[in-house]
């Protein structure tokens, strides 16, 4: 199950590699979708607000996991693209003591923390108790979350980006299946959907992980691979760290937002939280072109085949502007109607809000789509840390609209998303093209397979 992306036709190898990914993250939003849609109907408005208002924390700290996850992959997919068998079962494992030690502390700290987060974010009262419980659930279950994200990119570093949807499917339907019961049957009320999104993630990555350990003969591991090496490690963490934090820094600017719409009072939130929702659903294709870039860039720098770069570049931004085309087109259309879905009877009145929230947006998903295009491609040719910086690029942007929101209202808060994809663009694609001249340079081209995993230093 296993897909070299090194030879043949990159549109075809994209959308090979990439449809599947595509189901994958499409089922990942569905059952965050499903707690949404549940909460909003049958607790009522304001339950719909209380996890609303946790979401740029929760894509700070579990986009944090996401990001060091796939990071400590990249010299994986580096290995198998250059071959050697021995390094790749060494990253391996040594992503797995790092993936275990970061889960550990992350998850200590953000659950003492939880409290003092949601008060720093100007959470309002009469949602404040229903948001700890929800975002203090979903971070005791971090290990489940490394466990998935990290067997997951182990998974598609060597191409396999079927296993990880497979099971996604099956903890999608799970997922529904506990919101039922969790919700509905045992009022379990918020607990019990953030405890479902938790149990499904970990059978997720259980499944994911079963096929790691059974299913690759080049995986199966010495105790020799076991060993703490600091080189390996070093790399690791260079290139984990880097996406981990780009990621949360990110996620910064927008806690910096989600703060300034928590000051305009609990309906905003409502109308932001559906309209997000809506949006993170139909963006996921953009997901998806970025995690194939990464691979697709990983595995053809591992074999020293520079003018492949281009050329999955360039499919890639056709692909995404097809579609960013269409996906304005079918939010204009249908926007109202996905928007109802989390909102019930009595928060009607604020579907023109959401509305606005949420084409505003849409009117800009192809700057969106380079973001992830040249982000991740820039990650997976090694040069992690200039990722990192478009993040904090876009965590400035957010911090200055979010500024402007007490002025302007939430005309300004609508734009602050379109203001970071922007600000980024401007700096990784110049990026990318710098990448690709140091990897070109003649030094590199006589050793490019050793050299690869040392690429950002």
């Amino acid at each position: 199950m296993t897909r070299d992306l090194t030879r043949g036709n990159p549109m075809k190898l994209i959308l090979g590699f990439g449809v599947p990914l595509l189901f994958g993250y499409l089922f990942q939003q569905f059952y965050s979708v499903v707690d949404t849609a549940i909460v909003g109907k049958t607790l009522g408005g304001q339950a719909l607000a209380a996890v609303g208002s946790t979401g740029s924390i929760n894509f700070l700290v579990v986009g944090f996991c996401t990001g060091v996850c796939s990071g400590f992959t990249i010299p994986a997919a580096q290995q198998f693209g250059a071959g050697n068998e021995r390094e790749l079962r060494r990253y391996v494992a040594g992503g797995t003591w790092l993936c275990g030690l970061f889960a550990a502390v992350l998850t200590a700290v953000t659950v003492l923390l939880c409290r003092d987060i949601l008060t720093a974010m100007n959470t309002p009262a009469d949602i404040y108790e229903r948001a700890f419980v929800y975002i203090a659930t979903i971070f005791a279950g971090l290990p489940a979350y490394f466990l998935y994200n990290y067997a997951a990119g182990v998974l598609r570093a060597m191409g396999d980006s079927r296993t990880p949807v497979i099971w996604l499917i099956a903890a999608s339907l799970v997922n529904i299946v506990l919101d039922v019961v969790f919700i509905l049957t045992f009022h379990m009320d918020v607990f019990g959907a953030a405890f479902a999104t938790v149990l499904s993630q970990l059978m997720a990555g259980l499944g994911c992980l079963v096929r790691l350990t059974r299913g690759y003969p080049a995986l199966r591991m010495e105790r020799a691979d076991w060993r703490w090496d600091r080189r390996r490690m070093g790399n690791l963490c260079l290139m984990g760290l880097p996406m981990g934090l780009q990621y949360s820094i990110t996620a910064i600017g927008s806690v910096m937002i989600q703060t300034a719409v928590n000051g305009l009072g609990t309906m905003y939130v409502t109308a932001v939280t559906a309209a997000n929702k809506v949006s993170i659903f139909v963006s996921c294709p953009f997901e998806a072109m970025g995690a194939t870039m990464a691979t697709y860039g990983g595995q053809n720098v591992g074999a020293g085949k520079w003018e492949r770069l281009h050329q999955g570049i360039r499919a890639c931004v056709l692909l995404a502007a097809v579609y960013s085309a269409g996906s304005l087109g079918a939010l204009w259309l249908f926007g109202d109607g996905l928007n109802m879905l989390f909102l019930d009877g009595e928060s009607a009145h604020l579907l023109p809000l959401a509305r606005q929230c949420l084409l505003t947006n849409a009117a800009f998903y192809l700057l969106l789509s380079l973001v992830n295009i040249f982000r991740f491609m820039i990650q997976g040719m090694g040069f992690s840390p200039l990722a990192t910086l478009a993040g904090v690029l876009e965590m400035i942007a957010r911090a200055g609209v979010a500024c402007l929101v007490p002025a302007l209202g939430f005309p300004a808060a609508c734009f602050a998303s379109p203001a970071a994809w922007l600000m980024a663009d401007v700096f990784l694609v110049p990026a990318y093209f710098w990448c690709c001249r140091r990897l070109s340079a003649p030094e590199r081209v006589k050793a490019p397979k050793q050299k690869a995993v040392h690429a950002a230093s």
